[in-house]
């Protein structure tokens, strides 16, 4: 990966930010993008001069453009996207939880997504790899989690329509479905109770 350029949205904790370093230890220039600046200016000092941190909205499609402008006028090249970031707050049944809330993680776990891809794809003329983290929730049900479910099969849909459109331009597209990790995301989980995941 020496050389390489990766772009990590949700790179403040967890699954980004591990990400982040064992690129960066790989040889890899990465960009933290995320919206907690001083969670990812920390990482970025840890990890030293091949790491920047970008503030970053993912819901926000201006943001994910400007984030990734300036990892490209950094470090001139992108080649790696890593769509990471995502939400499943508030849990909650179909009756009661707040059409806002769900609405948000739509915003943040699709049409983040969407947005990385778009503002990736422009810097990716020689090919590249784009990574999306997916999940089980994409194809089994579960009580509780319907924006979640819902916004993770959009997503696998989506990495296959991105592969069948840009598998000829050399763009690699991928779904990485983790599993339980103990991440700040399992933990809320575990803390809702209100399906088979909660007790795991």
């Amino acid at each position: 990966f020496t050389g390489k350029t990766v772009f990590i949205t949700g790179a403040s904790r967890g699954i980004g930010a591990a990400a982040a370093r064992e690129f960066a230890a790989l040889g890899a220039n990465v960009a933290l993008a995320a919206r907690s600046a001083a969670d990812i200016d920390r990482i970025a000092g840890e990890i030293g001069a091949n790491a920047i941190a970008v503030p970053c909205d993912v819901a926000d499609r201006a943001s994910v453009m400007a984030a990734v402008a300036k990892t490209v006028d950094r470090f001139g090249s992108l080649d790696v996207l890593i769509n990471n970031a995502g939400s499943i707050d508030p849990i909650g049944r179909l009756r009661d939880i707040d059409a806002d809330a769900w609405d948000k993680v739509i915003d943040v776990n699709v049409k983040g997504v969407f947005y990385g891809i778009q503002a990736a794809l422009p810097h990716m003329a020689g090919g590249g790899s784009i990574l999306t983290i997916g999940s089980g929730a994409a194809t089994s049900a579960l009580e509780g989690w319907s924006h979640y479910c819902t916004s993770k099969a959009a997503v696998h849909h989506l990495n296959a329509c991105l592969d069948k459109e840009e598998r000829d331009n050399g763009i690699r597209a991928l779904i990485l479905s983790p599993g339980t990790v103990a991440t700040e995301m399992q933990r809320s989980i575990k803390k809702s109770g209100i399906n088979p995941v909660a007790q795991m």
